[in-house]
């Protein structure tokens, strides 16, 4: 009696009904293998400090300390604007290319847009609106105004805010700003009205620097 021939198809077929069967019969949650053990993390049980609710966010903001609850996908740009009514940081690009949103966080400027608000939980934020004292304007903005750097205004915000850290770093060395120093300071904010020379030279009044024109 001839012994039935193992087709290549057969073979196959039968190491996937073993491996099936196998895994069927696996002993769940057993002391030393690799399968996990307690019940797997879902939404519905997942810890509320990772969200999808908003949760508290304490934070410094233009010298004020203040909560928000704030859900943790929010970006701070948003929840500047919507949750902190703080809208002189100004949506614009909303992918990190314009500087429309920059604020400074701990001193360094930053894109809003393309930051989560909990990323600044503890931080010291500034925005525009904290560089005016009341209703009278800061040093930089009112250069701003007497040397006509702003004509949108979409760009403005922002760029006050990358100039106002370059004037803190400048006095720091108490050096006089050179021109180039604040084209470089200024190269992630874009105006789409072209004032960039304007903007130098206001920079340059506040930071003791001469302008291009004045040699």
């Amino acid at each position: 009696m001839t012994s039935p021939s193992i087709t290549r198809r057969g073979l196959l077929r039968g190491v996937g009904t073993a491996s099936v069967l196998a895994s069927c019969n696996r002993p769940k949650d057993k002391p030393g293998t690799d399968t996990p053990t307690g019940p797997a993390v879902t939404d519905a049980n997942a810890p509320a400090e990772i969200g999808p609710d908003a949760v508290p966010l304490t934070l410094t903001l233009n010298g004020k300390p203040i909560t928000l609850a704030v859900e943790p996908r929010v970006t701070l740009l948003q929840a500047l604007r919507l949750d902190a009514g703080v809208t002189g940081p100004k949506q614009v690009c909303d992918r990190g290319a314009c500087g429309a949103c920059t604020v400074l966080v701990d001193g360094v400027p930053r894109n809003s847009c393309m930051m989560l608000a909990h990323d600044v939980a503890g931080a010291n934020v500034t925005t525009v609106e904290g560089l005016a004292d009341g209703a009278t304007l800061g040093a930089l903005q009112a250069a701003f105004v007497e040397h006509d750097a702003l004509q949108c205004g979409f760009c403005t915000s922002g760029m006050l805010m990358s100039c106002t850290a370059l004037l803190r770093r400048a006095g720091n060395t108490r050096a006089p700003l050179r021109a180039e120093q604040v084209r470089e300071a200024i190269a992630g904010n874009l105006c789409r009205c072209g004032t960039y020379p304007n903007i130098v030279a206001a920079v340059l009044k506040v930071g003791g620097g001469k302008s291009e024109a004045e040699g």
